[in-house]
């Protein structure tokens, strides 16, 4: 019998052989199991989610009960035709993305629309005045004022002190209901407020439309503020309402009335129904109350920087420049801020070292020399020239004031806005003449220096809709000359490191 001999490496590879069909073996099993606990991982896990949405999570994943931003895993409910617009809204803020709700009366429209037709775009401007009864049908309704319509169910709510107030507030539900098309913003106001609509459009446009926001500002007078409130937008000031804030609002507006039936103004109103929805107020300091009695050359004559965006109580106020009545005054500022909308009232300052002149400009209205050395700080305080609305008293006020010199050579030499023109493609010169030529008693050398100039031209490039977005910092201005009575200033952009004194 025959055998076959093994030799030493067949042995080897012998052995080799079935140490790798056997670790094969194990590795394949070991794959086995793997996939077995990875699917039971997934089965649990799918439990689990089915699980969360069916009894955890219900309302979290199928409602969107914060859907202000209206994102698409939101499902907002159906309030409107118009709510879908909201969605597609995605250029450029402008004047056709505003609705107007104005608040009037039959009574007093025959005087105030004087007011609206300075600023009233028709054709353009979108809105309404919203009064308490038909006009008198043999009076024909002016084209260049807002159409009108009439206030809706005012009558059936209760209040305790004005019931125009209550009428007045719905007045933002009346014009929501009105079913504008492509609306942003909803922008309320008095029959005596003015608008400067083109800044009132660079505001809203630092806000997004498609949040609840509420924008205004306060009252001058602190003690209206105490009486209604330092959280509420004045409405003669005017205010503005998101869309989507006002969606919501409309919502609640009748039964908030009747909940805060107690208190006197619409505005106040508003405010306290906002407040239930958590939304507070957004302040801008361009929206001016004007609850200020007497003169109110000192405020605007150092205004904050920021666009001038609307002037109210203008009944009650002197007229804005002293040799014209107030609506020719109204009607100067009007074409200054088309002419440059954002720099009007702007506040400039500069100085003639030789002269030791103080020169503080208040762009698209009135220029004022002072014949001494003013530091910036007292320049940008405005002087007080008004008194407080209801007390008619020196104060207090939301802002700093500096007293005015009875004393005339204490005084500053004042110029008023006189002509104006664009100076090339970006550019204007504005001319303002002294007012005052004599200041009735004797003064100093350096007072009469100053008196001797006549006019004044102001040359500035044009503020860019994003320049006071970008930067709150007032502009830089060069006396370049003075003679033959006359001076001329450039304003430009301050430079890196520039101080006003440096």
């Amino acid at each position: 019998m025959s055998e076959t001999r093994i030799q030493p490496g067949q042995d080897r590879l012998t052995r080799l052989s079935k140490v790798f069909i056997f670790s094969t073996e194990n590795h394949k099993d070991s794959i086995t199991k793997s996939l077995k606990l990875l699917l039971l991982v997934l089965i649990g896990a799918s439990i689990s989610i089915v699980f969360y949405s069916l009894f955890i999570s219900k309302y979290a994943w199928f409602t969107c009960p914060d859907c202000e931003t209206f994102d698409p895993i939101c499902e907002p409910e159906k309030l409107t035709e118009q709510e879908p617009l909201l969605q597609s809204q995605t250029h450029s803020l402008n004047i056709s993305h505003l609705a107007f709700g104005i608040s009037g009366s039959t009574r007093t429209w025959s005087k105030r629309n004087q007011y609206s037709q300075l600023w009233w775009r028709p054709n353009i401007t979108r809105g309404f005045v919203f009064l308490d009864e038909e006009p008198d049908p043999n009076t024909q309704w002016s084209q260049l004022s807002p159409p009108y319509k009439i206030s809706s169910d005012w009558k059936q709510f209760k209040y305790s002190s004005s019931q125009s107030a209550v009428r007045i507030a719905r007045v933002i539900s009346d014009l929501f209901r009105v079913g504008l098309a492509d609306v942003r913003w909803f922008v309320m106001g008095d029959d005596d407020t003015v608008f400067f609509e083109e800044n009132l459009v660079s505001v809203l446009s630092r806000y997004d439309h498609r949040k609840m926001v509420y924008v205004g500002g306060n009252s001058e007078s602190v003690e209206q503020d105490v009486m209604h409130s330092f959280g509420m937008a004045f409405g003669g000031g005017g205010f503005a309402v998101s869309y989507t804030l006002a969606v919501e609002l409309v919502k609640l507006m009748d039964g908030c009335l009747e909940r805060y039936y107690y208190f006197y103004g619409s505005d106040q109103r508003v405010w306290a129904c906002v407040g239930e929805l958590g939304v507070g107020l957004s302040r801008e300091p361009g929206f001016h109350q004007f609850d200020i009695r007497g003169d109110p050359y000192g405020l605007l004559a150092a205004h904050p920087p920021a666009p001038l965006v609307s002037l109210h109580h203008l009944d009650y106020v002197k007229s804005l420049f002293p040799d014209r009545t107030q609506i020719e005054s109204l009607n100067t500022l009007v074409h200054a801020h088309h002419l440059d909308p954002e720099r009007l009232m702007q506040q400039t300052i500069c100085y003639n070292r030789r002269l030791k002149w103080s020169v503080s400009i208040s762009w698209g209205y009135t220029l004022q020399i002072y014949p001494i050395f003013l530091t910036a700080r007292d320049l940008e305080t405005p002087l007080q020239t008004f008194q407080t609305w209801r007390s008619w008293s020196n104060g207090p006020f939301t802002f700093n004031t500096r007293p005015l010199s009875p004393d005339p050579c204490q005084q500053p030499i004042t110029f008023y806005l006189d002509k104006m023109k664009k100076l090339g493609k970006g550019g204007t010169v504005t001319t303002y003449t002294k007012f005052v030529s004599n200041p009735g008693k004797k003064c100093d050398k350096a007072y009469y220096q100053a008196l001797a100039v006549k006019r004044i031209f102001v040359s500035a490039p044009k503020v860019h809709p994003t320049d006071l977005r970008k930067e709150m910092r007032r502009h830089c201005c060069d006396i370049k000359t003075v003679k033959h009575g006359s001076m001329k200033i450039r304003i430009r952009s301050c430079k890196q490191n520039e101080t006003y004194t440096s």
